[in-house]
């Protein structure tokens, strides 16, 4: 079964009373993008967190966001230099003492002086912050990738109902086209008797040219066959999807040909309703083309 790019993901682990969380999210991308916002705690794990995500995604923009719950101030603590502060208080009580300077130093003014309170970041285990962002991490992702299986399902059943619209109007054109080069040949022959009335006179061999001619003209045999063929190729391809295996790519491919092919027929078709089916088969390829640019 073929696989979306698009997906959700949400975990979370807690350490030291703080609960960090995540959120993955995935987009359709050519290759692997990955990017992470980490809190400073985290942000020497980055690698290992990129590890856990490349052994379940080939291809996708993914975003990865980490945040705490309450933000910031639950990962910051409040820290007072008190020899900074003794050092404050001594010389108020010298300059007030040589300087005749009057009014005492309120433990607000104190503790508003440079370098005497501060926050700074709280210490966390190491060993349980990269644990708990494993974890969380692979269940997010896991989450991430159940939604993108089912997405694929989704994604799947509808190329396929698509490309069997491909292959009914693809058997629709060979028909049509025998008609037109039918009616191509009658119009030489009928050409050929009008003048053969006319002059008396008949190139056998030149009317055996010109049918060979526009029969080529209009001949999509060959497109035809080169269209069932990429059909069987698509099947093929979905029908052996795997976890694991991206086949967006070849699919991709496979949609330029039948565009190629399509054009082919369009080019050759002199005839209104050949015209008219070519506009059908392009507008369910196209279709079929946006779809494939979102499976892994």
């Amino acid at each position: 079964m073929i696989r979306s790019m698009t997906g959700f993901g949400q975990a979370a682990f807690d350490v030291g009373g703080v609960r960090f969380d995540i959120e993955a999210r995935s987009v359709n991308h050519r290759h692997l993008d990955l990017r992470f916002r980490l809190p400073r705690l985290l942000s020497t794990l980055e690698a290992e967190a990129r590890d856990c995500v490349q052994e379940r995604a080939s291809r996708g923009k993914i975003d990865i966001t980490v945040s705490t719950v309450e933000g910031s101030k639950l990962l910051q603590q409040l820290e007072i230099d008190r020899e900074a502060a003794r050092e404050y208080a001594r010389a108020a009580q010298e300059l007030e003492r040589e300087a005749g300077v009057v009014g005492p130093l309120t433990v607000d003014a104190l503790l508003a002086l440079p370098g005497v309170a501060g926050f700074s970041e709280r210490d966390l285990p190491a060993e349980e912050l990269s644990a708990g962002l494993r974890g969380a991490l692979a269940a997010a992702i896991e989450e991430l990738d159940e939604m993108r299986v089912r997405e694929g399902a989704a994604l799947e059943r509808d190329l396929l109902e698509r490309l069997e619209s491909v292959v009914g109007l693809s058997e629709s054109l060979a028909a049509r086209s025998e008609v037109v080069r039918e009616a191509a040949r009658e119009r030489l022959h009928k050409r050929t008797q009008q003048l053969e009335l006319e002059t008396g006179i008949v190139d056998e061999a030149r009317l055996h040219h010109e049918i060979v001619l526009a029969a080529d003209r209009l001949d999509v045999t060959e497109e035809i066959v080169r269209l069932r063929s990429h059909v069987d190729q698509f099947r093929e391809i979905v029908s052996g999807a795997a976890a694991g295996v991206p086949v967006g790519r070849r699919l991709d491919f496979l949609m330029q040909e039948f565009g190629r092919e399509a054009n082919t027929i369009g080019s050759k078709g002199n005839d209104s309703p050949i015209a008219h089916q070519v506009v059908e088969l392009k507008t369910e390829i196209e279709r079929m083309r946006e779809q494939v640019q979102n499976v892994e």
